[in-house]
């Protein structure tokens, strides 16, 4: 009998206001924050940006050509979005710090951090792979994005709280054949995400992390424009698809909004079904 109360009282709440839920979930309004997207003139970081800027965020984006952030930023200028382009290697610790200053300078503070830039210079058997070769994927994949964090978690706390957001890959859970150094970069930022999230948290800064699986941009061409290799892997995947950027810019999103705010020290798999974590 309670419970038939409580179902006539939610219908009748659903009747009077039927969009009342929707609205409120979808309202995510990241009105007046700036937020940091490394890597972000194309593929996950570029849509990272928009909808970050769609949702009202002042985006940076960066890449280490001009000639890149100059079409990225013509591109989301010509979307409505608030959005300033430099260039940056995030390998490089005086290209980490320009870009900060030049955030802190233009748009006035740091609220949102999304960690995107990954190389990968090596494929096939990881016992074939050299010392330079983990140097230079660790020192972009992972060290980068710790020491970019560094930087702007003063920034961040001077605005009362922030978010941090690692881009890891299914890769991490599940190494992917002939590309060993890659996949365990990938696991350390599921590490790294765990270790930073309770320190920061007393600062309010949430850390989390998406591990998207093959998404369709121009990092993963070898994979995807492969028909054998996609129709092998496709085998694996609930949805018969590769995922397209967008699908993860709105997870990401998601977790730089409000409506994440009890969310950290997680990874979020985007991967279309792939069978890689309990």
């Amino acid at each position: 009998m309670i419970c038939w109360v409580m179902l006539r009282s939610l219908s009748k709440c659903l009747r009077t206001n039927p969009v009342g839920v929707q609205r409120n979930m979808s309202q995510s309004s990241l009105a007046g924050k700036v937020a940091i997207v490394t890597a972000s003139t194309d593929g996950i970081g570029l849509a990272a940006a928009q909808a970050l800027g769609k949702r009202g965020a002042h985006v940076v984006v960066s890449s280490r050509k001009q000639t890149n952030v100059d079409k990225a930023v013509a591109l989301l200028q010509g979307q409505n979005i608030q959005v300033t382009g430099t260039t940056c290697n995030v390998g490089e610790g005086k290209e980490r710090e320009k870009l900060v200053q030049m955030t802190l300078e233009k748009c006035g503070g740091i609220d949102i951090l999304v960690s995107n830039a990954a190389v990968n210079p090596f494929f096939g058997n990881i016992m074939d792979s050299t010392e330079d070769v983990w140097d230079k994927i660790l020192s972009v994949n992972v060290k980068s994005s710790f020491l970019m964090t560094k930087l702007v978690v003063p920034h961040m706390e001077k605005r009362g709280g922030g978010n941090v957001v690692f881009v890891s890959s299914v890769a991490g859970y599940q190494p992917m054949q002939a590309l060993g150094p890659y996949s365990v970069s990938k696991t350390a930022l599921l590490g790294l995400t765990r270790a930073l999230a309770p320190d920061l948290a007393q600062s309010n800064i949430r850390v989390n992390c998406v591990a998207p699986g093959v998404i369709k941009t121009r990092f993963s061409s070898a994979l995807w424009q492969n028909e054998d290799i996609m129709d092998e892997f496709k085998k694996q995947l609930s949805i018969k698809r590769i995922g397209e950027p967008e699908e993860i810019g709105g997870v990401i999103a998601f977790l730089c909004s409000d409506e994440a705010s009890y969310i950290t020290g997680e990874t979020i798999t985007v991967t279309g079904g792939i069978n890689c974590r309990l």
